[in-house]
């Protein structure tokens, strides 16, 4: 058994708050420091109209497994927090969409029952999506040499229909980076997971309590409960090393686990001797940003389903690409829809008055709803560094960078998967392994 050590987990988004469980749990002493008054990182909520809102409306997609081990170990009903859907890719009828959803069948029945039923699809896109996910099986969900997710499905003769209504949307959810520019790697290892998975391990989970209760809440609570320290408005800003790790303003610690985003982490580590190919690699990341958009109707309101795709056309001013029934995930939430736009580099740029009206808009024309062109009120979150933008080819680093002591803890580090909560909860795991 390993000695116990003192750790300072220097920020508390989901891979924070995991590293810092998992080495409460094999017995070190943590302190967790977040410069925010909330845990959570940009996975956090907030009030707003006596109302608590997520900053980002979030789907746990495919690869769920140790999100929902960490949520059960400090204390989280996963049964009771999370809306299990199968997966589908289903938009309002009459919009001109597709109607896709998996079958209660074992894998790979569930999606070639689910292809058979689909509507809104040609022959011929069925004929494309069977021959993709057959092509892709055979080759293990792997490439050898990366390239965009626009340059795969030209290579399998993907038709434009089935990239509109599936592919594009899918693309944008998983990895919030256009098709023209998204890792083909990362998306065939999100595919893997969702259309190439055991049906029970493709279901897609909503979440029915605010992002804060989820885990990062109970996590805290955990830590503190196994001898730790949370300490919330507590900003990080200097990171030094004389044979034990100093932290900014606090004593001297034996490990770091560094889980900040990838730029104040590229900061705290500029001048950390062996850190500076890490540094250029964390410099070179660029950024998408996440845009949701919250309408209150009257409480009666509700839709037929959770959830719906919609089709979203800049150009005559549609930005949401999927939309939520928030009363039917929570009943507190009654009438209250939220819209999400990913790869919203443009919609940041309109007011967000402007923005609002123009979702409400296109949620009346979509649903046929004309009452849904006036919201009693809205609100637009814009996280405009949301994620990092998941491109082909992309050098991520490893939670190991070769400094004594100190490791990496991010949804951004080298893995499989593109910036997600399972992601985010796999790179604190290995962190705190690490230590």
């Amino acid at each position: 058994m390993c000695a116990t050590r003192t750790v300072a987990v220097v920020g508390a988004g989901w891979a924070g708050c995991t590293a810092a469980v998992e080495l409460a749990r094999r017995g070190h002493t943590v302190t967790l420091f977040e410069a925010s008054r909330t845990l959570g990182g940009r996975a956090r909520a907030f009030e707003f109209n006596s109302q608590v809102l997520d900053n980002g409306q979030h789907i746990l997609l495919g690869a769920y497994s140790q999100t929902l081990a960490i949520m059960k170990r400090v204390g989280v009903d996963a049964r009771s927090a999370l809306l299990r859907l199968p997966l589908q890719m289903r938009y309002p009828p009459g919009s001109g969409g597709m109607d896709f959803i998996a079958a209660r069948l074992p894998a790979p029945l569930h999606v070639g029952v689910a292809l058979l039923r689909a509507t809104g699809l040609s022959r011929a896109d069925k004929l494309s999506l069977a021959r993709f996910n057959t092509s892709a099986r055979w080759m293990g969900w792997t490439l050898h040499v990366d390239c965009s997710v626009a340059e795969l499905l030209a290579r399998f003769d993907q038709t434009d229909n089935l990239i509109r209504l599936m592919w594009r949307p899918l693309c944008l959810a998983a990895l919030n980076t256009p098709l023209e520019q998204a890792s083909a790697k990362v998306f065939l290892a999100v595919l893997r997971d969702s259309l190439g998975a055991r049906r029970k391990a493709s279901d897609m989970l909503l979440p029915r309590v605010d992002l804060g209760t989820l885990f990062p809440v109970a996590a805290g609570r955990y830590v503190e409960q196994h001898g730790g320290t949370v300490r919330l408005g507590a900003n990080v800003n200097q990171l030094a090393f004389d044979g034990q790790w100093h932290v900014h303003g606090a004593q001297a610690f034996d490990a770091v686990v560094l889980a900040t985003p990838p730029g104040q982490s590229a900061h705290l580590l500029r001048d950390i001797p062996g850190a500076a190919a890490t540094v250029a690699q964390l410099d070179a990341f660029t950024y998408e940003p996440i845009v949701t958009v919250y309408l209150q109707y009257d409480a009666a309101l509700r839709l037929a389903r959770p959830m719906y795709a919609l089709l979203d056309d800049a150009a005559v001013g549609h930005w949401g690409q999927f939309v939520f029934d928030r009363g039917q995930l929570d009943a507190a939430q009654a009438g209250l829809l939220s819209v999400v736009v990913s790869a919203a580099t443009a919609a940041t740029r309109l007011d967000q008055g402007m923005l609002a009206e123009a979702v409400a808009g296109q949620l009346a024309a979509a649903l046929q709803l004309p009452a849904l062109q006036q919201p009693a009120w809205t609100r637009v979150i814009a996280e405009k560094r949301a994620t990092f933008a998941c491109s082909a080819g992309l050098q991520r680093p490893g939670n190991q960078i070769g400094v004594p002591g100190l490791v990496l803890a991010g949804d951004y580090t080298a893995s499989d998967y593109p910036a997600t909560l399972e992601s985010a909860v796999r790179s604190g795991l290995a962190a705190a392994k690490l230590l």
